[in-house]
């Protein structure tokens, strides 16, 4: 069966104000009430009623039916000596009904206690209507007074009751759906690192698969290589020299392979198209306008080629930052796409104003942490935030390298 949770240290205090509150409010009514019409009792007695009914309810939370049990006792004690008074002394006893239902977790109980409780108070009212129509007191204001009287008091009654049993279920209703949303955001959230986890270290061990495929037949060259013109080194300085050149082919064909992998690994195609680049930006940045997308389009410096390695990050970092702008600041926020040729560095930088209402979605991960790996594997840096002004940045930053080299 479910429940909601139980209450907690606020909770608690905000029942210990209720009941001060409401029994300050009682207090209060009581002293007004006698400079108005004085009764025939010590006064301290309806002031003693009026502390005493609202001060089970700091219990409320946690035993509401003895709470109201002891309410009801109390209320009808205090109205069968005439000391009751009616004003705060409503509230309290709605707010240890309306307990019932937003708090007792068997919800059997609850319905039957919150039956016999509404059994019980009905029956004592009829018995002091009984008793007030057999009043000599009556036929002086007379009869129809008396029932009208009588009338609005049932209204009131069953208007009391009635709310205090529809709010407590939907206050129970209400908590149970909180707890259930709560739980399923936990767990989406729990999946999600989990789906992150499982993708890095999937993409992780499929590298290290490829990596021993590439680098093994080199570095045992090498290592052969190297000893070779080791033991020659004294005997046949060519032959030595020769090894040694070997050594260096086989450490620059072991690098430049390492890095087609790293292209390889890190793209989307199947390698048979040709590997996009900074040339394919203005189609990359048409293709998101033709989907709705507010984007500009600028080159600083001086452009000039770059290796096909740094074309291809330069060219997955813009094509993701457009996708997440799209997702998170909307299709209509304005984005500034910017390339930078500096002396020795590439930088490319994409910014969103933050204005285009987006989903505000959150995803697992993957995209920003496939950005840092494209960046972090060409040496160099990858900036991801919010802007102080608003809306969202990301700027990579990598070493230049030249069309063709290693």
């Amino acid at each position: 069966m479910p429940v909601r949770p139980a209450p907690d240290a606020r909770s608690l205090r905000a029942d210990v104000l209720l009941a001060v509150g409401l029994g300050f409010v009682g207090c209060l009514m009581v002293a007004l009430s006698w400079n108005l019409e004085p009764l025939e009792v010590p006064i301290w007695h309806p002031l003693l009623a009026a502390v005493l009914l609202p001060l089970p309810l700091v219990l409320r939370r946690r035993f509401p039916i003895i709470v109201v049990i002891c309410q009801t006792a109390i209320y009808m004690v205090a109205g069968e000596l005439g000391v009751l008074e009616m004003y705060a002394s409503q509230v309290a006893l709605f707010m240890g009904f309306y307990s019932i239902g937003a708090w007792d977790a068997n919800r059997t109980r609850a319905h039957w206690a919150r039956v016999a409780i509404a059994i019980l108070m009905a029956g004592w009212l009829a018995t002091s209507a009984v008793r007030g129509f057999l009043d000599p007191e009556t036929g002086e204001r007379g009869v129809s007074a008396y029932f009208a009287l009588l009338i609005i008091q049932i209204i009131i009654n069953i208007a009391y009751f009635g709310a205090a049993w529809v709010f407590g279920d939907r206050a129970w209703a209400s908590a149970l759906e909180r707890e259930r949303l709560s739980a399923a955001h936990d767990e989406i959230v729990a999946q999600q690192a989990q789906l992150a986890e499982q993708a890095v270290s999937l993409e992780r061990l499929r590298i290290a698969r490829e990596l021993h495929d590439v680098v093994a037949h080199h570095v045992s060259a090498m290592g052969v290589q190297a000893g070779a013109a080791r033991r020659m080194l004294t005997v046949d300085a060519d032959r030595a020299a020769d090894a040694l050149r070997h050594v260096e082919q086989s450490a620059r064909d072991a690098i430049g392979e390492l890095r087609a992998l790293v292209v390889t690994l890190r793209s989307d195609d199947d390698g048979a198209a040709a590997t996009p680049d900074l040339e394919l930006l203005p189609e990359l940045v048409e293709q998101a306008r033709a989907a709705g997308q507010r984007i500009s389009l600028a080159a600083v410096g001086e452009p000039r080629q770059v290796s096909p390695m740094v074309g291809l990050m330069a060219f997955r970092v813009v094509q993701e930052a457009l996708t997440n702008a799209r997702k998170h600041a909307g299709p209509v926020a304005q984005v500034d796409v910017r390339v930078r040729y500096l002396p020795d560095e590439l930088e490319v930088e994409v910014a969103d104003d933050g204005h285009g209402a987006g989903t505000g979605e959150q995803g697992a991960g993957a995209g920003v942490l496939g950005m840092r790996e494209r960046v972090a594997a060409l040496g160099g840096s990858l900036e991801v935030g919010p802007r102080s002004r608003g809306g969202w940045l990301v700027r990579a930053r990598v070493p230049a390298l030249a069309a063709g080299a290693d």
